[in-house]
């Protein structure tokens, strides 16, 4: 991977899970073009890049088609093109994470579709015309509540169906390109972004109870994980959604 090229958005502090993901890949020798929302994110990104390498970084939000044309024209410029995307990007207002779910407000439903799931799409129609002749790859980040009904998760349970569809749709879309597009589904992780999620502590405590492997994930397994669904290790994989959680989405009681 050395001398690749990855658009990795989404990270928001160290403890994040694309820090993770772009700790592993520059660890491997792939050059980072990072994005920030705003200004203020711009400055907490800034703190944490130096143990990165200080890789190259941008503003992009990802709502703003302006700005999303910006950045992957700025790569273009830096880098001449682009080899992986990392798209880690998720949000939804905090009171659509509690309480239940057929009370959630369109605008709550909209917010989070348009940020969690659609931004997939949007960065994918943006990146492949730099992916040209690299046999490039994507990745989007995920969580079992796409699929299974998760306590005050709520409204972005189906953002996160609707992002995996997505892929898969991607996944077909983009394959005769030679562009390969998955998903990994990490396990519960003390992130910024997870703190929105009501009594996160007591779910992370009953995955390492009862997961096969008695223990939560980190940024760094899955990290490593999405080194190997990237490179061309995983040349034949396109349109999956593997599982980084300790096996916990195996078990029934």
């Amino acid at each position: 991977m050395e001398g690749k090229v990855a658009a990795i958005f989404g990270i928001a502090n160290h403890r994040s899970i694309a820090f993770g993901i772009a700790k592993s890949l520059k660890e491997a020798g792939v050059q980072l073009a990072l994005n920030y929302q705003n200004e203020r994110m711009g400055k907490s990104l800034a703190k944490i890049t130096g143990q990165l390498g200080d890789p190259w970084a941008r503003e992009c939000d990802v709502t703003d088609d302006a700005a999303v044309d910006g950045f992957f024209g700025a790569v273009r410029e830096e880098f001449g093109g682009l080899d992986y995307l990392v798209h880690s990007v998720a949000f939804a207002k905090r009171e659509e994470l509690g309480g239940q779910f057929v009370d959630t407000s369109w605008d709550g439903y909209a917010l989070a579709q348009q940020v969690s799931a659609f931004s997939l799409v949007s960065l994918c129609r943006r990146a492949v015309p730099l992916m040209a002749d690299r046999n490039g790859s994507v990745l989007a980040l995920t969580y079992l509540g796409s699929e299974k009904v998760v306590p005050n998760y709520n409204v972005m349970g189906v953002a996160k169906a609707a992002l995996e569809s997505s892929m898969r749709y991607l996944a077909n879309d983009l394959g005769p390109k030679g562009i390969r597009v998955n998903a990994i589904s990490a396990g519960p992780i003390r992130t910024l972004s997870a703190s929105g999620v009501s009594d996160l502590l007591n779910m992370l405590d009953y995955v390492a109870e009862r997961a096969p492997l008695r223990r939560n994930v980190t940024t760094d397994d899955v990290g490593k994980a999405a080194r190997f669904l990237l490179s061309d290790d995983a040349s034949g994989v396109t349109g999956q959604v593997l599982f980084v959680d300790s096996g916990y989405h195996i078990m029934g009681m």
